[in-house]
């Protein structure tokens, strides 16, 4: 891009934004990286670790889940900027206050308000910029704010190396209360403002479900998102087990596995964006992503016996294939109008997000008769068969213009 473009682009919402998911992706995976520690020091043993690893993992998603339709609707009615603010403060306190958990009920109970503040982030700072930027550069802004956001991971791992697992969700907490005095320079969307006195109903959660046409868009936005998390939530997150289970030479460690995951997907959020900026096209670029997704999956089933450096390295590739989050989460905002926006771009990707209840659960089911291996090779051939099926279906975005409301 020329110089003049960034300068569009990296606006302070955008730098702003970007500092957010930066922070909410830090707190969204910290406890993946502190997970066996954290759990061993609170007197589990090693299967107690991953049951209840699986356990309050999933009470950070189905958090998220209730989180991001509150936020969404509360984005639409009372404007983004109410999210932002309301969102950091809660998932920063929840998270400071994982320092001081002394039983696995309390940390469960405290990753869950976590993941509700944690709902928030993405969805209404995604919103404000896809408004606020012209049509031929909303992309390039979404795109920012993901590569950016997800090097979150990287800082979580490098912290959690450095400082006990307590100390990490502290430093946690004090961030996103330092990065909330930067968001008082942000401004409304005037998108938003220009249509809060319409006569419609903002925010109406319940409208994607009770309009066939609204629903149609809403399950094909949320079904083409669920191979990344079943790549995070289950590849990368148990990369342990699957290392045992491929007989993988050397130690294997989750919070070293999710951090080469997740540079990769910061460079693959920069490239799928690029890339679908420069066809012009959504739709091509996500499809050429999942092919390349599938196919480093499939690779990564057939490591057995690898070193463990080359199992970061699919890890890494798997991170890059995976790597159309900002995409994804820009095709959902410009889906629907303005008036319903926020609802979309919040709960879309936190039901992303919080399919890895079911995927995860699928997989610890089949797990007892089929093993790690054969029972996530089923998950995942279930997962991208319906993404596939529900992309196809999508209709291409890229040209929409934003400033309209869903009758």
């Amino acid at each position: 891009m020329a110089v003049s473009v960034w300068r569009q682009v990296l606006t302070l919402p955008v730098i702003v934004i970007a500092m957010g998911y930066f922070v909410d992706i830090y707190d969204l995976i910290l406890f993946g990286v502190v997970r066996v520690e954290s759990l061993g020091e609170l007197g589990l043993n090693k299967e107690e670790i991953t049951s209840w690893g699986t356990i309050i993992l999933n009470a950070q998603m189905a958090g998220m889940l209730i989180g991001g339709i509150l936020w969404g609707i509360l984005g639409d009615k009372k404007g983004r900027l109410s999210v932002l603010f309301a969102s950091i403060v809660l998932y920063s306190a929840a998270n400071f206050l994982n320092a001081f958990v002394t039983n696995v009920e309390q940390y469960a109970l405290l990753r869950f308000i976590a993941g509700v503040g944690l709902a928030g982030e993405l969805g209404a700072g995604v919103t404000l910029v896809a408004e606020i930027l012209p049509k031929e550069l909303r992309g390039y802004g979404v795109m920012s704010i993901a590569a950016f956001g997800v090097l979150g991971v990287v800082a979580a791992n490098i912290v959690a190396e450095h400082f006990a697992w307590r100390n990490a969700y502290i430093i946690g907490g004090v961030l996103g209360f330092l990065l909330l005095i930067l968001r008082f320079r942000v401004k409304e969307s005037a998108i938003f403002e220009h249509h809060v006195s319409d006569d419609v109903k903002r925010g109406h959660f319940f409208s994607l479900f009770s309009k066939k046409k609204l629903l149609s868009k809403y399950i094909k936005a949320i079904v083409i998102g669920m191979p990344l998390w079943y790549v995070v939530g289950v590849l990368v997150m148990f990369s342990p087990e699957f290392a045992t289970a491929l007989s993988i030479q050397g130690e294997v460690s989750a919070g070293t596995a999710l951090m080469y995951c997740y540079i990769g997907l910061s460079i693959g959020d920069l490239a799928s964006g690029y890339l679908s900026q420069k066809m012009r096209s959504r739709k091509g670029a996500y499809i050429i992503f999942m092919v390349l997704s599938l196919a480093s999956v499939v690779s990564y089933f057939m490591l057995s016996g690898a070193t463990a450096s080359s199992f970061y390295t699919c890890v890494f590739f798997l991170g890059i294939f995976c790597g159309y989050w900002a995409l994804f989460i820009t095709m959902a905002a410009e889906q629907f109008g303005t008036n319903i926006r926020a609802t979309v771009a919040t709960t879309v990707p936190n039901f992303v997000r919080g399919s890895v209840v079911p995927i995860t659960s699928s997989f610890m089911l089949l797990k007892e008769s089929m093993g790690a291996l054969g029972s996530a090779a089923i998950v995942g051939a279930v997962t991208f068969s319906i993404a596939f099926i529900a992309l196809y279906f999508t209709r291409e975005t890229f040209h929409e213009d934003l400033d309209y409301i869903e009758a």
